[in-house]
């Protein structure tokens, strides 16, 4: 196994002379290598890699590929050592015939760039095969009065071997009658003639046997014999003679087993048995006596089998004509065999890509070889694939084809591909051959993450449970694979206050949102973030969306009552004149609910009362009005417990315990007006007094609470003077928290009065401050009220 030039005459001298014609095959000459036949598998040819320059590893990374001419993958290529490499065990004899010398072409085909190489292997014959006769005996039939000199030519032996391990010679057993010549005849094959050297005498010998040797010339000689029986006949002078010879025929290669191919006649001057004629095949090889067969009285010959003009295009069949006295007619008959077009076309895959990236063009995907082993038009092909596919097929190098991407891939729209390859020839009818290819597209990181809304909007019950889940957001990546692998992560707030970390947590794996403690909704009605949405591809790609958590309200505040202030020990005291009107304004209950909406609707209800029809509660504003006169008999000290509601779901109250005492002398809290007839002339400065007095009777409703509160203060200090047990009168302010609500809550109007009583305990006096704005810090409010409990003035209640 080396290149031909160097091979060893180990075995015998071997004449091969080449003549290097460089042949240009992609700007590269053909290789030529030499190997014996019959080597085993895995036998080494040639470092196919040192001999083309280039490095072992190089083959690998360009993916090399070796193809044989034959369509049979009868060499291997070991792409790491750069080594050529039989892939089985090669028969000369098999794979040539008697064709010398018997070359395998092959090509050798690179990618990246697509380059082609190639290469010729010798397939050297060794002497495995002897000389073998067709027939084991050969009769012949000769005149008695045939000459000395007289040639007959004999059946010739067949050898497979070829060159010198061929047939070589002839020889015969020595006798005094004949000797052997070797010839060779029009096809250059050797064939044994025998030559009469002395006059027969059929009276003194009637046969002869002889013994026929045929030599090859390998080392040791391998031969083969056959018996040659000579029967010397009286004379025949005519021998029968073919009308036609060469005869010529044309047979489709399609013609069925047994179809006639011609009939042959031969002629006989001769009379009798000697004018009869019989037919047959003459050195027919085994190829011949395979495919045809003569009838020997007709002369017709048939097909035995199936012809196949890819293999042998024309037969030259020997005939012979033999009549009845032994003498023989040779001719001939040239069969030549009609392609029809019954090959399919012949696709073989050099090398193919599975998988291809998106965003890619101009990548190879597959390289391969077309073929058709008919001829002329049956022999064309033509190869193609669908337009609709975004893929151009290349004409390469003779019949190679280099598929590739026409236009960049996009795996979001369609991830594979079946791409068929037809191939078709131009014969009648047309053979067609499909393969088809299926191409998966592999992802690239194009598209960034998109969620499903550009805004998310969550909505919470406040005083809700640590790490509950309050929404889901949600992205997807049209990509596939890690590409498409989504984390969701927090923003930074834009609002630097905003401890957003505290507050709200995420899931990075499906985008859940947990609060992470309870909320507020009096603290924090609403928030905002924004979340990202990030792959993880390379490079990332990320996305962002807005949530809005909106906090509602839950009822988990209870009315707080501003006024009356309530005490633990005992309740503040209202003052009532006895002579007051019914529906007069006793006093007016404020409370308020930190909660909103519904939660914060409050209302008023009159649970007990000393004297149940005497007092009644407006339902919406809290004011305790009298529900009739007042009598001598009504008891002077009163105690009223109220309710304060909420509208929630549960609705939650307080309670407010009042206690009013009945008083002679306090006030006139309502002077009967004279009737007077309206006049109609003056209905634009009735429509004024009306607002006129809406005014002073507000003016004079604070006045009353302000009494309430200077007579309630001093009460309880007489009695906090009297008795330990007394009553006490609050020393702070509302709550700085608790305020006004402009009309929307329980409070209808928006001036407070301060109150300041003497200290002494015989007289009270009562003074008008400033009115205060509702919502004044606790701590003013406080310190002012503190001033004025030391205050007295000049109005004295008895």
């Amino acid at each position: 196994m080396e290149k031909l030039e160097n091979i060893h005459p180990n075995r015998q001298v071997i004449a091969f002379i080449f003549m290097m014609v460089l042949v240009q095959v992609c700007s590269e000459p053909t290789t030529r290598y030499s190997i014996w036949e019959e080597s085993e598998s895995g036998s080494f040819v040639a470092h196919l890699a040192k001999d083309l320059g280039l490095g072992s590893g190089e083959l690998a990374a360009r993916s090399a590929r070796v193809v044989s001419d034959d369509y049979k993958q009868r060499l291997l290529l070991d792409s790491e050592t750069g080594d050529l490499l039989l892939r089985e065990k090669v028969d000369r004899e098999e794979l040539c015939g008697s064709v010398d010398p018997c070359v395998l072409t092959f090509q050798l085909s690179l990618e990246k760039p697509v380059q082609y190489f190639q290469g010729e292997l010798l397939i050297q014959d060794i002497n495995d095969h002897a000389p073998e006769f067709p027939e084991g005996e050969m009769l012949l039939n000769i005149p008695e009065n045939s000459l000395p000199g007289t040639l007959l030519p004999l059946n010739l032996a067949q050898d497979l071997d070829v060159g010198s391990n061929g047939l070589q010679q002839y020889t015969v057993s020595p006798n005094s009658h004949f000797h052997v010549l070797t010839r060779n005849n029009s096809e250059g094959k050797k064939y044994p003639e025998l030559v009469q050297d002395r006059a027969l005498d059929r009276e003194e010998q009637a046969e002869l046997s002889l013994t026929l040797t045929a030599l090859d010339g390998g080392s040791p000689p391998r031969s083969g014999t056959a018996l040659v029986r000579i029967l010397i006949v009286d004379i025949n002078d005519n021998a029968p003679e073919f009308v036609n010879s060469p005869y010529e025929v044309q047979v489709l290669e399609s013609s069925p087993p047994d179809s006639p191919v011609l009939t042959v006649l031969a002629r006989d001057a001769d009379a009798g048995n000697y004018g009869s004629v019989s037919y047959g095949l003459f050195q027919a090889s085994d190829e011949i006596q395979k495919t045809f067969s003569i009838n020997k009285v007709t002369g017709e010959i048939r097909l035995k089998k199936e012809l196949d003009f890819e293999k042998i295009k024309s037969y030259h069949v020997k005939i012979e004509a033999t009549d009845g006295g032994g003498l023989s007619g040779k001719g001939s008959v040239v069969v030549e065999v009609l392609d029809v077009n019954d090959n399919a076309p012949e696709l073989t895959m050099s090398s193919l890509t599975s998988s291809v990236p998106e965003n890619a063009p101009e990548t190879v995907i597959s390289i391969f070889r077309v073929g058709d082993r008919d001829s002329g038009e049956n022999g064309k092909v033509v190869c193609s694939i669908p337009e609709s596919l975004p893929f151009t097929l290349k004409s390469t190098f003779k019949n190679f084809y280099t598929l590739v991407t026409d236009s960049p891939l996009d795996r979001e729209s369609r991830a594979e591909y079946n791409i068929t390859i037809t191939v078709s020839d131009l014969g009648t009818p047309r053979l067609t051959t499909q393969h088809t290819i299926t191409v998966q597209v592999s992802d690239v990181n194009d598209n960034a993450p998109a969620f499903t809304q550009t805004s998310y909007t969550l909505f919470i019950l406040e005083s809700n449970s640590p790490a509950l889940h309050i929404g889901t957001i949600s992205a997807t990546d049209s990509d596939s694979g890690s590409n498409a692998h989504i984390t969701y992560s927090l923003l930074p707030p834009q609002d630097p206050q905003l401890a957003l970390t505290s507050l709200i947590s995420i899931n990075p794996d499906n985008g859940q949102l947990f609060a992470l403690r309870a909320l507020d909704y009096e603290a924090l009605q609403s928030f905002e973030f924004r979340v990202s949405a990030t792959d993880q591809g390379s490079p990332t790609l990320s996305s962002q969306a807005l949530v809005h958590v909106l906090v509602l309200d839950d009822n988990d505040n209870a009315p707080f009552v501003l006024y009356p202030l309530q005490n633990a020990s005992v309740p503040c005291t209202e003052l009532l004149p006895r002579a007051a009107e019914p529906g007069y304004l006793v006093t007016k209950v404020v409370a308020v609910d930190r909660d909103s909406g519904q939660n914060a609707w409050l209302s008023f209800q009159l649970l007990k009362a000393t004297e149940p029809g005497l007092f009644s509660v407006w339902a919406h504003n809290g004011e305790v009005r009298t529900t009739r006169l007042l009598s001598e008999r009504d008891v002077p000290k009163h105690r009223l417990l109220l309710l304060v509601k909420d509208n929630g779901d549960p609705p939650r109250s307080a309670s407010v315990m009042l206690q009013v005492l009945l008083v002679d002398g306090f006030s006139q809290p309502y002077l009967p007006l004279p009737e007077v007839a309206p006049d109609p002339t003056q209905e634009v400065e009735d429509a004024l007094t009306v607002y006129l007095v809406i005014a002073l009777a507000s003016v004079s409703s604070l006045f009353l609470l302000s009494v309430v509160l200077f007579v309630g203060v001093k009460l309880c200090r007489r009695a906090r003077t009297a008795s330990p047990g007394g009553c006490s009168v609050p020393e702070e302010l509302f709550p700085g928290h608790m305020v006004d609500v402009s009309g929307t809550g329980t409070l209808s109007h928006n001036y407070q009065y301060e109150v300041c009583l003497t200290g002494d305990s015989g007289t009270g006096e009562f003074k008008f401050l400033k009115p205060m704005i509702p919502n004044l810090l606790v701590q003013d409010a406080g310190r002012e009220l503190k001033e004025n409990l030391h205050c007295r003035d000049s109005f004295v209640i008895s």
